[in-house]
C-alpha cells in the first residue's frame, strides 16, 4: 500500500466580534440578574441567557483539521475542542490550483465568481494557501494553512496544480 497520508490542523483566532459577543451576552446576564429582584419574568430570561451562555461559549473557541489522503482533502470543523464536523470534503481532480495566497497563478481567477470557504487561523503571520476547486456549476476559493508533509503529499500526487513560493 502505497497510500499518501497527511494532517495538520489550526485554531482559529478570535475576532473582535467574539469578543464583543461574549461581552454583551455576560453583561446582558448580569444586568438581568440585577433586575430580577423586581419580576419573575426577567428572572426567567436572566437563566436562558446564562444557559445559552454555556452552551455558546464553547461553540465560539473553533478549530480546522485538515486530511489528505491520497486525492482527497477534508476539512472538518472542531467546536469547543468536543464536537467536530465535517465542513468540506475535496477530490483533488477536480482542483483547478492551490497556490499560496497572493501568488501571481490566482490572478486570472480574482475577478470570477467564487464562494470563499475561509479554513486559516486567520493569524498575520501564517501564510495560507488558496485552493481554486470546482464543484458542480459552483467554484470556490478554499483558504487553509498546511503543514510542511501535507505540501509534501500534495507535490507528489499532483506536482502541476500546486505552486509553492
Amino acid at each position: 500500500m502505497n497510500e499518501l497520508y497527511a494532517e495538520a490542523g489550526v485554531k482559529r483566532k478570535d475576532t473582535a466580534g467574539t469578543y464583543a459577543l461574549r461581552f454583551l451576552l455576560i453583561f446582558a446576564a448580569i444586568v438581568l440578574f440585577f433586575f430580577s429582584m423586581r419580576s419573575q419574568i426577567l428572572l426567567f430570561i436572566a437563566v436562558i441567557l446564562i444557559v445559552a451562555i454555556f452552551y455558546l461559549f464553547p461553540r465560539l473557541n473553533i478549530e480546522y483539521e485538515y486530511v489528505f489522503c491520497d486525492g482527497q482533502l477534508d476539512f472538518d470543523k472542531i467546536m469547543g475542542k468536543a464536537r467536530r464536523k465535517t465542513a468540506l470534503k475535496i477530490d483533488f481532480e477536480q482542483v483547478e490550483v492551490m497556490a499560496p495566497i497572493g501568488s501571481h497563478s490566482l490572478d486570472s481567477y480574482k475577478n470570477g465568481n467564487l464562494t470563499e470557504k475561509d479554513f486559516s487561523s486567520r493569524d498575520k503571520n501564517a501564510k495560507p494557501y488558496v485552493i481554486i476547486f470546482r464543484q458542480g456549476e459552483k467554484n470556490l476559493r478554499i483558504l487553509f494553512e498546511p503543514n510542511e508533509k501535507m505540501l509534501n503529499c500534495i507535490k507528489m500526487k499532483y506536482p502541476r496544480k500546486l505552486v509553492q513560493y
